[in-house]
């Protein structure tokens, strides 16, 4: 049997401080894992790390399956080169080639957002529907596209990257030189910059409270989170029907920290009707139902 007509798969969650493997049976089920922390001394040393990490699967698994890898950043379709990576050693390298030689097989690989929008819509919060949209509100604010269980990366690789739009619909204390705030892309006001967690976090009493903390305030009745809060879910709604207006998807699903807090589930999807060019809105806003194994299951969905 060769890896590729294997129906176990292996899943690699590349991180900046840890590097995760998992074997996912036929039937969709995580039946081994191990991680081990992210070298940091180079892109040859990371490639033999995910290399002694799928030798250990496979030894589980009982024989060669396929490969498929989740990074933050994506393979650039012109330069074949790995870009956006918060594991720096990795930017322009050919990592996938790196990792084919290595490995003597094709490996797949996509950005981590596409992962976990993959994981979802196949066995996850978006199970059945034909297209899902998966956001990631965490440090960042990513997104990836699945159509027919199959990532969308399109044209440039970029599908999905919602969070380097500006915030739609912006309110006098939102734009460039009042509320709004430089993104590390060079640009304000970034949908990122205000709905991340970081930036839900920034603009609420000077950055000192983490996102659940603010949650925790307005839950005791303090009136100015409830007011902040109420701004967050209109600007997320704002966010979320600029990708209904444009892609329409059966389902939405959040992930991340942010996606911990219950209320938007009930605020957010009320709001929608004000901003999405339609006559009514229905699109459901869920919670992922893998969490944090979203992304390694996702890669190896890849195939």
């Amino acid at each position: 049997m060769n890896a590729q007509s294997n129906p176990w798969r292996i899943g690699v969650d590349l991180g900046g401080t840890k590097i995760e493997a998992v074997v996912i049976s036929p039937s969709g089920d995580l039946v081994w894992r191990e991680r081990m922390p992210t070298p940091q001394s180079g892109a040859g040393e990371i490639v033999q790390a995910i290399a002694l990490l799928v030798l250990k699967a496979e030894a589980a698994a009982g024989a060669p399956c396929s490969v498929g890898v989740g990074t933050p950043g994506s393979i650039s379709p012109r330069t074949q080169l790995l870009r956006g990576s918060n594991t720096v050693a990795l930017n322009g390298q050919p990592i996938k080639q790196m990792l084919e030689k290595v490995l003597a097989r094709e490996v797949r690989i996509a950005n981590d957002a596409n992962c976990f929008a993959l994981s979802e819509a196949v066995d996850g919060a978006g199970h059945g529907a034909q297209s899902v949209f998966g956001v990631i509100f965490g440090t960042g604010c990513g997104g990836g596209l699945v159509v027919n269980r199959a990532v969308h990366a399109g044209l440039h690789g970029i599908a999905g990257e919602w969070g380097h739009n500006p915030l739609p619909w912006p309110k006098a204390d939102e734009l460039e030189g009042s509320g709004a705030h430089q993104c590390y892309c060079g640009k304000h006001g970034c949908i990122e910059t205000w709905l991340s967690g970081t930036g839900i976090s920034r603009h609420f009493r000077d950055g000192k409270l983490k996102t659940q903390d603010v949650v925790s305030l307005a839950a005791t009745g303090d009136d100015q989170a409830e007011y902040y809060l109420q701004q967050v879910e209109d600007r997320m709604a704002r966010s979320l029907a600029s990708v209904i207006n444009l892609f329409d998807p059966d389902v939405i699903v959040l992930g991340g920290g942010v996606s911990n807090v219950s209320r938007i589930y009930d605020n957010v999807p009320r709001l929608l009707s004000k901003y999405v060019f339609s006559d009514y809105v229905e699109t459901p806003i869920r919670k992922n139902v893998h969490g944090d194994s979203s992304g390694v299951r996702g890669a190896a969905w890849l195939w």
